[in-house]
């Protein structure tokens, strides 16, 4: 009896301890690499992205309307324009 007793807290600090490996093991970051996805820095802005993204009235290759597409979305964001007086 005294045997079972004696390996008994052994056998606890093994158990513990490969719980403690798992939940640590868990809590690791993941690396966080830039893949293929990211547009390169040679293309220009208004060159286009994906059909989804596109506003009404823009022409993909149109330096001109997209010029046109960025004022008038920075004068939807502008506070004083949006409020009526």
């Amino acid at each position: 009896m005294k045997h079972n007793q004696a390996q008994n807290p052994k056998l606890r600090l093994v158990l513990v301890a490969a719980a403690m490996t798992v939940l640590l093991a868990a809590c690791s970051e993941k690396p966080q690499t830039a893949g293929t996805t990211h547009s390169s820095a040679d293309d220009k802005p208004w060159n286009g992205g994906k059909k989804a993204f596109d506003a009404p009235g823009w022409t993909p290759g149109d330096k001109a309307s997209w010029e046109a597409q960025i004022k008038q979305r920075n004068r939807s964001q502008n506070e004083y324009v949006r409020m009526a007086p």
